[in-house]
């Protein structure tokens, strides 16, 4: 990172954004064509997990490249200054790589769900077996993250 001052290192505090996040944004590359798409998640420490339609582009190119690149992004606030080249944004960020896979054991299936779920509700869920064997779910296996803010 070019910026030390920016820097977040301390693991608590990135997790703390993961976790106050609504939205992942999943970079992938398709030969030469990027392609980035925002998803719900779910987190577990080790993998990031996300449930898709069970064909489409992103499974696609995850099945011919499973490098891929996450962003997450909070606390957006516009800061106004007194010249255009004064303004800014205060912001705090996290940005990782990964392997991507399908999920095809049905307790980490079980398991991925039910992140998803702790990120967005409360309480415990349950899924029957039709819509659990219906869903197709993927994981990407966290290789490095930074943590970045700005204005704080």
């Amino acid at each position: 990172m070019r910026r030390d001052d920016k820097e977040i290192t301390d693991r608590g505090e990135i997790e703390k954004i993961i976790r106050a996040s609504q939205v992942c944004r999943l970079a992938m590359a398709d030969g030469c064509k990027p392609y980035v798409v925002p998803l719900n998640f779910g987190y577990t420490g080790e993998n990031l997990y996300f449930h898709s339609a069970s064909e489409g582009w992103k499974l696609n190119i995850l099945g011919r490249n499973d490098r891929v690149c996450f962003l997450f992004d909070i606390d957006h606030q516009l800061v106004r200054g007194e010249q255009a080249c004064d303004w800014g944004m205060r912001y705090r960020s996290v940005i990782g790589f990964g392997k991507a896979a399908l999920v095809e054991d049905g307790d980490e299936k079980l398991l991925a769900l039910a992140a998803i779920m702790e990120q967005y509700g409360e309480g415990e869920c349950t899924f029957p077996d039709k819509v659990l064997a219906g869903t197709t779910v993927f994981k990407v296996n966290i290789e490095g993250m930074t943590g970045k803010q700005s204005g704080y």
